[in-house]
């Protein structure tokens, strides 16, 4: 991947991820509109759209209020995910100078520091305003780096929230756990109450079923594209940032092979993670499976910032 700049790499970033965030919403409409359209024996007629119209915003309702819900506790729930606590400043002097340093170099307030008690190397950002933005290292990360690796991982968690990374990365993760949700909650009911429904009934059930399975589909696969592109970005800020991409390209060297935080076991929190694609592998399936990865293989990663 070449680099072609750090404020080119934001415009393109920043249009293709507005494009793909616009997707999250537009699948749930297009959604209920093909449920209804199906079920309609495939007839988009008067009694179809009537039924749309007025199910619709009670759809787009009960998103709004679960978004907001999640929106709103989403640092204590990503918190109790990776047990992380306050990273006292008395006895981690060395990693407040560092962020104190790059915050002020920056213009921007200082985040919260916590830590995870794990001897992994990894390393995220989270928040949504001034007030919530928090940057999370591990133990492990902060013993095995040295004072300029470390300063590169701790840029790259400053670029994520300059560049609002984990708001997008937030709502993306909200959009695709509502229909994570409700296709759980469908096929549950397909299966337990199969048998007792009226062949039409199971055949209501059965298309919105798959048609919601089809929309979660495709919403984690825009979801992993955001988070690919957003860690290519992120790098390119932090190289920017500490004008030493060498430094960043050693530290996800030494960090390769070594980031699985046994304690956290959410997909969505692994996710906010520097890094995680632990298990790199060549095969001929690697093209597809790469669809399906929140992170870009840390060697190309590590070649990009080698161009900077």
């Amino acid at each position: 991947m070449a680099y072609q700049g750090l404020h080119g790499q934001i415009r393109g970033n920043n249009l293709k991820s507005t494009l793909l965030l616009i997707g999250f919403p537009t699948v749930i409409v297009g959604a209920v509109w093909l449920i209804f359209f199906l079920v309609n024996n495939a007839v988009w007629d008067a009694q179809a759209q009537e039924a749309f119209l007025m199910i619709l915003p009670l759809v787009l309702a009960g998103v709004l209020i679960w978004f907001l819900i999640a929106f709103a506790f989403h640092s204590k729930m990503i918190q109790f995910a990776t047990q992380a606590h306050t990273l006292e400043r008395k006895t981690n002097m060395r990693v407040y100078n560092l962020v104190e340093n790059l915050c002020m170099s920056q213009g921007m307030a200082m985040p919260k520091l916590q830590i995870i008690e794990s001897d992994a190397l990894n390393a995220y950002a989270s928040g949504i305003n001034k007030k919530s933005f928090c940057i999370t290292l591990t133990r492990g990360i902060i013993d095995k780096l040295d004072d300029q690796e470390l300063e590169g991982v701790i840029a790259h968690e400053l670029a994520h929230i300059i560049n609002r990374d984990v708001r997008l990365l937030i709502v993306s993760i909200i959009f695709v756990g509502i229909l994570g949700f409700i296709v759980q909650v469908l096929f549950r009911s397909l299966l337990w109450g199969g048998h007792s429904r009226k062949k039409q009934d199971g055949r209501v059930m059965l298309i919105i079923l798959l048609v919601t399975a089809v929309a979660y589909l495709l919403t984690i696969l825009f979801r992993f594209a955001l988070s690919r592109k957003r860690e290519y970005l992120a790098d390119a800020g932090a190289a920017e940032m500490t004008k030493n991409p060498d430094a960043l390209a050693s530290a996800l060297r030494k960090i390769s092979g070594h980031s699985v935080v046994d304690s956290v076991k959410s997909s969505d929190v692994k996710s906010m993670f520097i890094e995680n694609n632990p298990k790199e592998t060549q095969s001929a399936l690697s093209g597809i499976t790469g669809l399906f990865a929140t992170h870009p293989p840390i060697q190309k990663r590590i070649a990009f910032l080698e161009q900077v």
